[in-house]
């Protein structure tokens, strides 16, 4: 067996009698465990994204909470709850605007740890060779709480995401983990240091502040899943998720609705061989499928009063998770909890980042920015919120320099999938800057790349005033303005949106979650995922 420490992948063999670990995080291709069609330059099914497993029992920790007032003040329970600092990065991103009633959203990114770090993790996630390796985030979503909290909008990334990890510093051993090298893979974040790196990477990529983190391994998944009784699920024919060569997580159900737990959830959340047609598509509407139903469980489930029953899924919740230091207690994860438990199910809109491959990786699309500036604005996905209106983002670190001191390069990027570039957008637009005082505005004619929107982006925090300057010279939204280290300075690229004339209009604003973005809503309790009839059994 060899492990590739560039890419970060593995492979196994004969693991028949645990589930299966699939091609994982640490690994490429959709052939599951030990398969030999999966290498870093294999195909996938075509639209389909590669998901996070887990996604559907790690959101529901943080929904369950600690449940059960009578058992809040025991000290043990505070003492099962491990901690991590927030955030390792060294930028940050400043907290929404209160809004008139002065609330504020809650976003809190949930991981799930691949470590095999114990006997039982090493069991229920298999790949014997990886024992003790440097956890990857298995799972990594946001979470969403809206600021009136009548809604919540949950956004997974695909676990091969390729991005720029930032810098991160251990807190621990001051151990300095070096920003990437151009892009990797979204899951090597937790290892640059903890949890916080991961939560530096986000915020890095889609500028939204992130208040908490809670992560969980497979351990976690198996006892939580234990503690609330069974999650029902539905199947519309039997099936059985292991083919020829033994690939497969081994889920075996009869047709209809099955209440899952244990090991057994952990294979329901991992299957993909049996499901639609194999691809990770289909997996992530299983996981989603099953989060609906044990959130309805958590909220409905009458069992759920018991004592016993509270108590168990108290102490399951504590020791299952790792926490930053604003949730390091059992009353902090409880009124938490509460927070989220105030949304109803038809209001949960659970998403995937739009993607498009890379090789045999993927990366955001613009339709990502999209999703990503609606959980900025605190715009629901679910399409019933009133028309907001964008809150005023904070003041730069540094103002801005005199307009004259302001070097600015101009783009033309006015080229589209149906139209040519448009001749001289890029010179008509250094005119206008010049005649307003930006002297050192230059047009490059050596980059013609292809923007939607017209846009500005800075490489760091200190050019940050330079570049919204630069915008409000020419009616260009703040919203427009971005940070990117695929720049070198202040750098405007004349969008589609500009094809002609030398006043800019900005468009409307599409305030429409991406079709892309797959979008289910929490209250769907109709769904029963189909099988691939090579995958049944009579």
């Amino acid at each position: 067996m060899t492990r590739s420490s560039v890419q970060g992948e593995d492979t196994q063999e004969g693991a028949t009698d645990a589930p299966e670990r699939e091609e994982a995080v640490r690994g490429d291709g959709d052939n599951g465990v030990g398969g030999t069609e999966g290498g870093p330059d294999a195909p996938r099914p075509r639209g389909r994204r590669r998901v996070l497993r887990w996604t559907a029992v790690v959101l529901a920790v943080v929904l369950a909470g600690t449940a059960g007032a009578g058992y809040l003040y025991y000290e043990h329970l505070n003492d099962n709850i491990k901690q991590d600092a927030l955030n390792l990065g060294d930028s940050k991103v400043a907290a929404p605007t209160p809004n008139a009633a002065g609330q504020t959203p809650l976003n809190i990114l949930v991981i799930g740890s691949d470590a095999r770090d114990s006997e039982e993790n090493q069991h229920l996630g298999g790949a014997r060779e990886t024992f003790g390796a440097t956890p990857l985030a298995d799972v990594q979503m946001l979470v969403h709480l809206s600021a009136d909290r009548s809604n919540m909008s949950v956004v997974s990334m695909p676990r091969d995401t390729l991005l720029e990890i930032p810098k991160c510093t251990d807190p621990d051993d001051g151990e300095v983990y070096p920003a990437s090298e151009g892009r990797v893979m979204t899951n090597q974040s937790l290892g640059h240091g903890g949890p916080g790196c991961a939560v530096a990477t986000w915020q890095e990529l889609t500028g939204i502040h992130i208040d908490h983190f809670v992560m969980v391994d497979f351990a976690g998944v198996v006892s939580m899943a234990d503690a609330v009784g069974g999650v029902p699920v539905c199947v519309d024919a039997n099936i059985h998720s292991r083919d020829s060569g033994g690939h497969g997580s081994g889920l075996k159900l009869a047709k209809g609705t099955h209440p899952v737990k244990g090991e057994q959830a952990l294979q329901w959340l991992r299957t993909r061989y049996g499901f639609e047609d194999g691809s990770d598509l289909a997996r992530a509407k299983a996981q989603h499928m099953y989060l609906n139903s044990m959130v309805r469980v958590l909220r409905e489930n009458a069992t759920l009063s018991s004592p016993n029953k509270l108590r168990r899924l108290a102490e399951e919740a504590t020791a299952a998770l790792t926490v930053d230091p604003g949730l390091d207690s059992v009353k902090k994860l409880y009124d938490l909890s509460n927070e989220l438990r105030r949304v109803k199910p038809e209001r949960i809109t659970m998403t995937t980042m739009p993607n498009r491959y890379v090789g045999a990786r993927v990366e955001p699309t613009e339709d990502a920015e999209q999703l990503f500036r609606l959980v900025r604005e605190d715009i629901a996905l679910d399409g019933r919120d009133a028309k907001k209106k964008p809150a005023e983002p904070e003041p730069p670190a540094d103002p801005a320099a005199p307009d004259d001191a302001i070097a600015v390069q101009v783009r033309n990027g006015t080229r589209t999938d149906e139209l040519g570039t448009a001749p001289g957008r890029a010179n008509t637009v250094t005119g206008l800057l010049v005649d307003r005082g930006f002297t050192k505005a230059v047009a490059d004619p050596s980059v013609l790349p292809s923007e939607d929107r017209t846009v500005i982006r800075y490489p760091s925090a200190d050019l940050e005033g330079d570049a919204r300057r630069v915008a409000k010279s020419l009616g260009i939204p703040a919203s427009s303005v971005k940070r990117s280290t695929d720049v070198s300075g202040v750098t405007l690229v004349v969008g589609a949106d500009w094809r002609e004339g030398t006043a800019y209009k900005a468009p409307e604003s599409d305030d429409r979650t991406p079709e892309s973005a797959e979008a289910l809503n929490g209250a769907d309790d109709s769904a029963c995922m189909h099988v691939n009839p090579a995958f049944t059994w009579s």
